[in-house]
């Protein structure tokens, strides 16, 4: 999940944290535009009559031996213990090569949604393990921008047709279903990031997978956090993706309160107060603990 550079106001939680200010002298004088929802019209194509499935074993073999739940309420990503494996990682290069060995256009639209979406988280965590050790995705980028990230990387070919992690995440999956839910489904392997899901995407289980990733998130302080009742702390990408949840702040509320547990809820429906926003890049990996 490509996201542009932050520059959210510190917490007002007593943290000893840069002011605004300080926060524009010191980040780079660029600012990364979030991708916009473009559609790259070869993906845009399926076969309905075709009720062939796609299997991702392999891929929840790999979850189950690396992702773990975590007091905090954010899964980790043991990726580490992935890169001394290289049986896993040939594992997980196999997992790719078979994604790639498949043209989606030729399933059914129910099939390609886990598909893309199982293909970007693994596709991730590949591109993490490949550079690993690093301290944030935001550090891995073959571009001269500092902090990029991979997102435009060209790290894989379906169809003949070169991928980016940008192109299957804005170029396919948010333009073809329009389904803001996407982005608790597709990790961006960070601690700020919507939980990796456990479980893999399949045709039967994406709809009941969606949900609950945004009911996990919206009720998780990282996802929305009340300072106090004044001031209202949400996740970034309510910022950078408004547009796909309504356009305005209202909407966004409005989204929240779907996903939010009742006391949250009532407190969203009564909230008038300011709304900052907040990421966290640090890679969600066992070690991290946030301050």
């Amino acid at each position: 999940m490509n996201h542009p550079h932050p520059t959210e106001r510190a917490r007002r939680r007593g943290w000893l944290g840069l002011s605004m200010a300080a926060l524009l002298v010191f980040a780079p004088s660029f600012a990364l535009a979030a991708p916009s929802s473009t559609l790259l019209k070869f993906w845009n194509a399926s076969d309905e009559t075709n009720t062939a499935t796609i299997d991702h074993s392999a891929w929840q073999n790999l979850l189950t031996a690396y992702l773990s739940s975590h007091p905090s309420g954010v899964n980790r990503f043991d990726y580490a213990a992935l890169k001394a494996s290289a049986e896993d990682r040939a594992k997980l290069a196999d997992y790719l090569a078979h994604l790639q060995a498949h043209d989606p256009r030729a399933y059914a639209r129910a099939e390609q949604k886990p598909y893309w979406i199982n293909f970007y988280n693994a596709l991730t965590v590949q591109v993490v393990v490949n550079a690993y050790p690093v301290d944030s995705i935001r550090d891995i980028h073959e571009s001269w921008i500092p902090l990029s990230g991979p997102w435009d990387d060209i790290h894989a070919t379906v169809a003949s047709q070169n991928l980016t992690l940008n192109n299957i995440e804005h170029g396919i999956l948010r333009p073809i279903w329009r389904d803001n839910r996407i982005h608790y489904a597709v990790n961006c392997a960070s601690y700020g990031c919507p939980n990796q899901s456990p479980t893999v995407f399949t045709a039967a289980n994406t709809e009941e997978l969606l949900d609950a990733s945004a009911r996990a998130y919206v009720n998780h302080p990282r996802g929305v956090d009340f300072v106090d009742d004044d001031f209202l702390v949400i996740s970034s990408i309510y910022d950078w993706y408004v547009e796909d949840f309504g356009g305005n702040q209202t909407s966004v509320l409005a989204h929240l309160i779907q996903y939010a547990e009742a006391g949250l809820a009532a407190r969203l429906k009564d909230f008038a107060g300011s709304v900052d926003y907040e990421y966290d890049w640090s890679l969600n990996q066992p070690s991290y603990s946030p301050e």
